[in-house]
């Protein structure tokens, strides 16, 4: 059974950089958590994910976000019992860096 999260002991400083803008393009990696970190977006059995309802809508959302923003492209993704780890491509005028990454519109 996981550790329960606890805010004293499960910290992370921030890694952003002051001052840059998130906005412009580039390449991001981003890690979406569960409010709680309870578990609601499935289970890990025999080493394979196995969604709940939530972990489905999650896949969901991740993928309509480049179906709603012409500037965004996703890379790779992995889904987690309570958080999301994806990589993000932001490109002002609609030309990804990679030409297989056309196809997560589809």
């Amino acid at each position: 059974m996981p550790e329960e999260y606890n805010p004293n002991i499960h910290h992370r400083r921030s890694i952003r950089l002051p001052g840059y803008d998130y906005s412009q393009d580039g390449w991001y990696f981003v890690t979406i958590c569960e409010q709680a970190r309870k578990c609601l977006f499935g289970e890990i059995i025999n080493a394979k994910m196995h969604l709940f309802e939530y972990g489905r809508i999650v896949e969901e959302c991740w993928k309509w976000l480049a179906h709603q923003f012409k500037d965004v492209f996703l890379d790779e993704h992995v889904l987690m019992p309570n958080h999301l780890h994806g990589i993000i491509i932001i490109r002002k005028g609609g030309c990804a860096a990679r030409p297989y990454l056309q196809n997560t519109r589809t």
